[in-house]
């Protein structure tokens, strides 16, 4: 007890003399300088770990904001074409006139109509035609008392053509049998069956959203990363004997 003592007391008396002296402050910088080569490496990758971290919330912040703008901005579109369409419609139905089918050959049954219209009735080449408001073809040819339309089941019948749920821009053509497609869609991009495919921005005569049909299914992706899908289109193509104009 007595050495305890004794060693506790000179302890005392000698840290109270180093601290004036400066000693003790010299020490504590002596051992902060080697206690920094240890934990230099910690302070580091501490400094990356934040950074990292601040930098993966922005990039999912903007991830989330950028799909957020986009949905915004698809859905602002669809108004639009909605909107569009609706005007093309009610100035079309004012103005809607009707034409008698008078010949549809069985050799070219899926590919042209000739109607009982032409020049005097204001008729003009590439004028779209329609049955039960859906899209069914264009004029091709025009005479003085009738006019030829091509269907939009022809071989050679293609329009730049929209998907009005997702935006996606493609190409609708005929097969020659019956059957409409959309051609040239990306594929992944979240088209299914039932959703409105209408015309795109194409011309004066041709404005767009005008209703073609519906996905029906999809062929497949080909090897250029394109997907086809089949088109249930709107109107009756098998036999229809009027349309409008």
């Amino acid at each position: 007890m007595v050495h305890g003592l004794t060693a506790l007391i000179l302890a005392l008396f000698l840290l109270g003399v180093s601290s004036g002296l400066g000693i003790v402050k010299n020490i504590v910088d002596l051992w902060g300088s080697l206690l920094f080569i240890p934990e230099y490496p910690a302070v580091v990758l501490r400094g990356i770990y934040i950074n990292w971290r601040s930098r993966s919330q922005n990039v999912e912040w903007l991830n989330s904001e950028v799909t957020r703008l986009r949905n915004e901005n698809a859905a602002l579109r669809l108004e639009l074409a909605k909107l569009g369409g609706e005007k093309v419609f009610a100035s079309a139905d004012k103005e809607a006139r009707t034409a008698r089918v008078t010949l549809r050959a069985p050799m070219s049954w899926w590919s042209e109509i000739r109607i009982d219209r032409g020049e005097h009735d204001n008729i003009t080449q590439g004028l779209p035609v329609f049955s039960r408001g859906y899209l069914v073809g264009r004029v091709s040819s025009v005479s003085a008392m009738s006019s030829w339309a091509e269907l939009i089941t022809s071989p050679s019948f293609m329009i730049p053509a929209v998907i009005e749920e997702t935006r996606e821009l493609g190409v609708v053509a005929g097969d020659g049998t019956g059957a409409v497609v959309l051609r040239y869609v990306p594929a992944g991009r979240g088209v299914r069956v039932g959703m409105k495919v209408s015309t795109a921005m194409i011309g004066e005569q041709l404005p767009p959203g005008l209703p073609i049909g519906t996905i029906a299914g999809e062929f497949g992706t080909g090897a250029d990363g394109y997907a086809t899908y089949r088109v249930e289109p709107g109107a009756d193509m098998s036999g229809f004997y009027t349309v409008s104009y």
